[in-house]
């Protein structure tokens, strides 16, 4: 495992927010408390009037490396993410909700598999002791389905790629061009699917997800993420299909969910 100074970031963490003020107070306060490695916190708004960002104020004095980016590229999941990493400093970046805390849980799990040499490393809900709890039921079961689907019928070796929780090589962000649609988190889905037709080495952590426990609207709406999430099943079926790629992924299980 490689060593670094002390001071210097390692992993810049990208949460990208619409009125998330509630939920932000308990995922900052967590990630203080858990993250090991030296780090930053990104949170990307899209909109001024956002709740999220008098949270953040309010705890930028007593949080370290703590900053608010403002999203200038244009509204949405994909965008916000692209704004984080142009501003990332770190080594890994590590794109998590604002509503779930699971993925907290496993940060330093995700940081082991990326320092054992994974480019990319994506939280599971369906494999190795994962779950999935809270959030909109028919999103969820929509989720189920469609991910042990795509894993099962087109090759493709990551067990719960749209979910959104993901930590990669910074220095390899923009080997990738992402372009799905601004709806919902369809952009994770196409990064799972173009990294490994990309070659990169492909980790996974179980997780526990518990999405939305502390309120808060989602903007699910099913019709444009249907279509959305479809347009890159089938694309990915095909691509993946004619693929050659390595469909090995290392896996690593927290002490909690062997237990």
């Amino acid at each position: 495992m490689p060593k670094y100074p002390e001071d210097k970031i390692r992993l810049s963490i990208v949460i990208p927010v619409l009125n998330e003020g509630t939920n932000l107070k308990i995922l900052l306060k967590m990630l203080e408390a858990i993250v090991d490695a030296p780090h930053e916190i990104l949170v990307v708004y899209d909109i001024p009037g956002d709740n999220s960002i008098p949270v953040v104020k309010s705890l930028q004095k007593s949080y370290k490396r703590l900053k608010l980016i403002h999203n200038r590229l244009g509204r949405g999941v994909i965008y916000a993410i692209k704004s984080g990493v142009n501003i990332a400093v770190g080594d890994y970046v590590l794109i998590i909700a604002a509503d779930d805390i699971g993925p907290v849980l496993i940060i330093n799990d995700m940081m082991s598999l990326m320092d054992n040499g994974c480019d990319l490393v994506n939280a599971t809900r369906y494999a190795y002791g994962g779950k999935n709890i809270g959030g909109i039921f028919i999103s969820r079961m929509l989720s189920i389905i469609a991910n042990k689907m795509f894993h099962t019928l087109s090759g493709l070796a990551l067990t719960d790629p749209t979910l959104g929780v993901k930590m990669f090589r910074r220095d390899m962000f923009n080997q990738i061009e992402l372009d799905s649609k601004p709806i919902g988190w369809a952009v994770s889905f196409e990064f799972a699917i173009k990294a490994q037709l990309a070659g990169w080495k492909l980790g996974e952590v179980p997780v526990i997800s518990l999405n939305r426990i502390y309120g808060g609207k989602s903007s699910f709406k099913a019709g444009k993420w249907v279509r959305e999430y479809l347009k890159w099943f089938f694309w990915g079926m095909k691509k993946l299909y004619l693929s050659n790629k390595s469909k090995r992924v290392m896996v690593k299980i927290p002490e909690k969910i062997k237990s």
